[in-house]
């Protein structure tokens, strides 16, 4: 009976919701690189698509040089391999988009002095991800796993992901 409840919970949970149609505008959360100079570095986390964001959330790492117009963005994307595209997504990008409508939240912001290396330092690690060919949404290796491992590879970027970055814990 309490399977059945929770099934028919379930079942509604993305009604009047179309990943294909939600929000990946900009938060505005992001540094404009053209007003901003100096080296960006943040990681970001957003609630999963539908029912999984209940207690999950996607995580990506943005990074700009000192005096770059833009912003690369390094994810893992799962859903990437089902069209023949390689999974690790490491491209210029708007770095602070809604996660297929959900809002993303600053996790770590990194600035100034320094950055610049520590950039570069996260640029090699994410080239270096030992799963680029796999993805499993639990227990891992996914975007959460990705993070946490370009985290721990890069210790001064000081990044403590939260709980509900599932799959920051798989090795």
């Amino acid at each position: 009976m309490l399977f059945s409840v929770m099934m028919y919970m379930l079942s509604g949970c993305g009604a009047g919701k179309d990943w294909r149609t939600a929000s990946r505008e900009p938060a505005g959360i992001a540094p404009d690189p053209a007003v901003v100079k100096e080296a960006v570095l943040q990681v970001y986390g957003a609630p999963t698509w539908g029912w999984r964001g209940w207690f999950a959330i996607h995580t990506w790492i943005v990074a700009k040089h000192s005096n770059e117009p833009g912003y690369t963005v390094y994810e893992v994307i799962g859903w990437r391999q089902w069209r023949g595209l390689p999974i690790v997504r490491i491209e210029k990008d708007l770095p602070d988009r809604f996660w297929f409508g959900e809002r993303p939240r600053l996790l770590k912001d990194h600035r100034g002095a320094g950055v610049d290396e520590l950039i570069t330092a996260v640029d090699r690690a994410a080239r270096s991800y030992p799963w680029p060919d796999t993805y499993s949404a639990f227990p891992g290796p996914n975007s959460n796993t990705f993070t946490a491992w370009v985290a721990r590879q890069v210790p001064a970027l000081a990044l403590d992901l939260p709980f509900s970055a599932i799959g920051s814990g798989y090795r």
